[in-house]
């Protein structure tokens, strides 16, 4: 028998398409413990080259605290559909949009919850319509464009998609390294057959277009903070991608309660998901609808 790993479906939960208004949207939906007073619903969006299986060892223990949370791949990403070559069904406003929509399908007021790349999606959302919400979490997202270093990588695998198949991409990552939210076998994540179909699942243009994103987002720091929403800025006691001192200079900015995963690196919810879902669980039973 095969170890488990983050992309083996938690016990108790449930993987289905979500039905939205706009279109079908794949997702790990794991229900609050039965006998236990549910709190609330959590909306998770996993970041650049990510999946929503990047939460899967966090929902249990929030469904333990009371909360049903749902982790969703977003349009194009790993099982939810998209146009494999049309970058423009991949604007941060259509993504943005998909999440309204999303939060709709599951009967807003949710907590929102952005990994990254999904965290600047998340907060596009919020920036068109806050209503939906009842709080906002980044997880390692930064308040603009990528650090030199990831963009670098980034800019590189986004020449190598103009020119490669996925499948040829998938050996060149192997072969050079991945970019750091790819870095999932030296985690544990998945086994490499479960990355593989991960990553030939992905869109290219998704890809291409998410990661041209990343290398030019504008600070929107402040439009956000004019929101009347609770904010709560998470990451690892270590980042490549948005280094921890601008982390912390968001969550001032935001007036955002912060937390640092001692351990932990660009991914908590994958390093240390025991002390990041009781951190999520903690600054959300602060703040309930």
């Amino acid at each position: 028998m095969t170890n488990p790993t983050a992309f083996d479906t938690p016990p108790g939960a449930r993987a289905y398409p979500l039905r939205t208004a706009r279109g079908e949207f794949a997702v790990v939906d794991m229900p609050a413990v039965a006998d236990t007073e549910v709190k609330g619903v959590a909306l998770m969006l996993p970041g650049f080259t990510g999946s929503k299986e990047d939460f899967n060892l966090v929902h249990e223990s929030l469904a333990v605290r009371g909360y049903r949370s749902v982790a969703v791949d977003g349009r194009g990403q790993y099982e939810s559909d998209g146009p494999t070559e049309d970058e423009s069904a991949y604007t941060r406003a259509e993504l943005a949009r998909d999440v309204l929509a999303q939060a709709e399908a599951l009967g807003a007021p949710v907590h929102l919850v952005g990994h990254s790349l999904g965290g600047q999606i998340a907060r596009s959302a919020a920036l068109l319509d806050h209503s939906p919400f009842v709080s906002l979490t980044l997880v390692a997202s930064g308040p603009a464009q990528i650090s030199v270093s990831q963009e670098q990588r980034v800019k590189l695998l986004r020449d190598a998609l103009a020119v490669m198949t996925m499948a040829e991409m998938w050996e060149a990552i192997r072969a050079m390294g991945p970019p750091e939210e790819v870095g999932g076998p030296a985690r544990g994540l998945g086994t490499q057959e479960q990355l593989r179909r991960r990553w030939l699942g992905t869109k290219p243009a998704q890809l291409r277009a998410t990661g041209g994103q990343l290398c030019s987002e504008p600070d929107r720091v402040d439009e956000l903070a004019a929101l009347p929403l609770p904010f709560h800025v998470l990451s690892g006691a270590r980042d490549d991608t948005w280094p921890v001192t601008v982390l912390d200079e968001m969550a001032v900015r935001l007036g955002a309660h912060r937390t640092v995963v001692p351990g932990a690196e660009h991914s908590p919810n994958l390093d240390q998901p025991l002390p990041t879902a009781r951190a999520l669980a903690d600054f959300w039973d602060k703040h309930t609808r």
